[in-house]
């Protein structure tokens, strides 16, 4: 062959390495969020992908989980970042086998719509556990994080009653053998942690059969009655927020705008929203509840999530 064919042969197939190593993510990305979309029966989204064939290892950044049909639109599930260390022999003989996972689940919504069902109960996974033969899979050991669980109920009407559960746990599991399992887990444990009963995916759970590694727990749900957030934004402009929002949710018993108070009875509890400004000129949000003098966080969270939503900021 003439060099100058030669040359042109080499380099047309150092373009087409150069080409399939930039599109290999893109490719791997689409692959995961369809299998995940087909074993939730919802729509899966995942902001950054990479895979290092070299280091035996994945990074998923920025996956959510949406609603199902027949819920408000939203996310079901947030996870900032999903981290793995695969076994690279295995994968050339064409078995997936994760030596390790770690899944920081950010933020989870759990809906009940007005005819009283659980987004959660509406996944395809929950509904039909076996309409879909499971994906096989060996996760040696996985570190689950859960932050935080919206619940919004709609059983009331238009309005929703929500509720924040600071949840702020890590779990560690073992053995996890098809993806059906590893999904189950991951939108099981929350439920629990938020201490909802009569959800149908426990069911499904307990026939999953993963074993819980004893850990020690980081954290657990917030002992006092208040939820505290600091804001960069003018005073006046986070009560005409607060006010209306609280409005919306309860029965207003008393307003202060000079003093940046506002109290309410909301579904029976006591709340109240008190407004301080810091000394680098920010607002502090402070929301408490109570219910027969009895702290409810879950309560004073969801307060403080509607008004920084009104304000478009996102709770931290």
């Amino acid at each position: 062959m003439p060099k100058k064919k030669l040359l042109i042969v080499i380099g047309a197939a150092v373009l087409f390495l150069v080409c399939i190593m930039l599109l290999k993510d893109q490719i791997m990305k689409s692959g995961v969020t369809m299998v995940a979309s087909q074993i939730t029966g919802a729509p899966v989204h995942i902001d950054g992908f990479s895979f290092d064939i070299f280091t035996s290892t994945v990074h998923i950044a920025g996956l959510k989980i949406d609603n199902p049909d027949g819920f408000p639109p939203g996310v079901l599930v947030y996870c900032s970042k999903i981290n793995v260390v695969f076994d690279r022999d295995a994968l050339f003989k064409h078995r997936l086998h994760l030596i390790s996972m770690e899944i920081e689940l950010d933020q989870m919504g759990l809906t009940r719509n007005k005819e009283g069902k659980l987004n959660v109960d509406s996944l395809k996974i929950v509904k039909q556990p076996k309409a879909s033969p499971p994906v096989p899979m060996q996760i040696d050991f996985l570190t689950l994080g859960i932050g935080k669980i919206v619940s919004k109920d709609y059983t009331g009407g238009t309005t929703p009653g929500i509720r924040v559960h600071d949840v702020n746990i890590h779990k560690s599991y073992k053995n996890i053998t098809s993806a059906q399992q590893l999904a189950v887990l991951v939108l099981a444990e929350p439920v629990k942690a938020a201490g909802i009963k009569s959800a149908e995916i426990y069911g499904v759970s307990m026939l999953a059969g993963v074993a819980i590694l004893p850990v020690t727990i980081a954290a657990t749900f917030i002992g006092q009655d208040s939820a505290r957030q600091t804001v960069d934004a003018a005073s006046g402009h986070v009560y005409e927020v607060s006010l209306e929002v609280i409005k919306e949710q309860g029965r207003i018993t008393r307003e202060d705008a000079a003093n940046g108070i506002i109290k309410a009875d909301i579904k029976g509890a006591m709340v109240a929203l008190k407004l301080d400004r810091t000394a680098d000129n920010k607002t502090e949000i402070t929301v408490s509840a109570r219910k027969f003098m009895f702290p409810m966080p879950d309560i004073a969270g969801g307060v403080l999530y509607e008004v920084l939503e009104g304000m478009g900021k996102n709770v931290q």
